[in-house]
């Protein structure tokens, strides 16, 4: 690979994968790797699924690409589809190729019709690779450090005359950028009183509520959306990752009373492949086979179990300070003890092992994002070897003296 430009900031492995099938990647050779990253946490569906590969073959002996001035009936059953699950009917969609895009899309859009200069979002929050959403400067945007939040007393019901909550500008808000709790993968839930709060002032004051959905979209919470889980019902939503299945699609989705103001601002956006066929109807399969095969209900009852496991293991290893997460969204922080080269040792000896799971070196986590067809089985072997790496990194550091 010495002609392909490494940007990730990501450390790649000399391993060259040929296949994937379900949670399972195979390399050149023939050696097993268990996903627990859905790709890049997109895979929901697990990799090749014969559905979304079926659906894929089908539209390419038809027509994948369209120019703007031309119909497509998949475009407009799956544009239907989305505005059901995400509750906002007589709305509209746009469909893209990826989760950034469609965060800034729907930024623009907000700002072309809000009625106050600044959107607010969360500290941490990770909305877009590029444009205003990435970065987030003083003049359109401001951040909200909630972490004091977290361990308030009052934090599930959250008054609304918080002092905390006074240091929003309120007056200059014109509307909300919501992640619901990836933070950058690091899996960090605000409370649900605490939103509630800040929407109501917000839609108070004809502010634009928007969800970003790229990564808690489409079951990886236990539910559709994560903003499902705060009962709200955002004006915008931006979903990417997993309504692909790995397929690179996105969408950006608007109530019908912002696609009006949208439209009568005479807002302007085209893309050579915005509104394709071959990602419509992906998406659209992706959503059907989620229904069908009822994985949402299944990523809340796995991942509750694997979640329990996970906390079972940090009540005896010192090396997990805390396990948090929902549905197929987990994390296991580690301790100050085990510093950078230890948890980067750990994740290769997994990876060595079979097991592909997520890390972050600045968070000091183990990431776990599998597909919502993972298996209790592959679980549990999963974490079998990472109890026994554990052993071994305790006992390390106990001859050394550093625990």
């Amino acid at each position: 690979m010495s002609n392909v430009f490494n940007s990730t900031g990501y450390e790649i492995y000399d391993t060259y994968i040929v296949r994937g099938e379900n949670c399972y990647l195979f390399d050149e050779m023939g050696n097993k790797i268990i996903d627990f990253e859905a790709g890049v946490w997109s895979t929901v569906l697990g990799h090749s699924h014969p559905h979304i590969n079926r659906v894929i073959y089908e539209l390419l002996q038809n027509i994948m690409h369209l120019g703007y001035r031309y119909k497509s009936r998949v475009v407009e059953e799956a544009a239907e589809k989305i505005l059901n699950i995400t509750s906002l009917p007589n709305g509209k969609c746009i469909f893209l190729s990826s989760g950034s895009e469609a965060v800034e899309l729907v930024v623009q859009m907000a700002k072309r019709i809000m009625v106050k200069p600044l959107l607010l979002t969360m500290t941490g929050s990770y909305l877009s690779a590029f444009g205003s959403a990435s970065k987030k400067e003083d003049n359109e945007w401001f951040s909200f450090d909630w972490s004091i939040c977290k361990g308030c007393a009052c934090a599930e019901i959250c008054n609304a005359d918080c002092e905390i909550i006074k240091t929003i500008p309120f007056d200059l808000i014109g509307g909300l950028v919501f992640e619901p709790g990836n933070t950058s993968g690091m899996v960090k839930l605000p409370p649900k009183g605490l939103i509630k709060n800040i929407v109501k002032r917000i839609k108070e004051q004809e502010g634009i509520i928007i969800a970003n959905e790229v990564t808690t979209g489409i079951g990886r919470t236990g539910r559709w959306f994560g903003y499902e889980h705060y009962d709200i019902v955002p004006d915008m939503v931006a979903i990417g990752k997993g309504i692909g299945n790995g397929y690179p699609v996105s969408v950006a989705v608007f109530s019908s009373n912002i696609a009006k103001r949208i439209h009568e601002a005479g807002f302007i956006y085209a893309q050579s492949h915005q509104n394709d066929a071959l990602g419509s109807a992906v998406a659209l399969e992706v959503i059907q086979v989620l229904e069908k095969e009822g994985l949402i209900n299944k990523s809340v009852i796995v991942g509750e179990q694997f979640k329990h496991k996970l906390i079972e293991i940090s009540n005896v290893s010192q090396l997990i300070k805390e396990v948090r997460g929902i549905g197929m969204m987990l994390v296991a922080e580690c301790s100050d003890s085990l510093g950078t080269e230890q948890l980067t040792e750990i994740h290769r000896d997994l990876f060595q092992s079979g097991f592909l799971v997520g890390s972050s070196w600045r968070a000091k986590l183990l990431r776990f994002y599998p597909a919502l067809t993972i298996r209790e089985n592959d679980i549990n072997e999963m974490l079998t070897c990472l109890t026994d790496l554990l052993v071994k990194e305790e006992s390390r550091l106990s001859s050394n003296g550093k625990r």
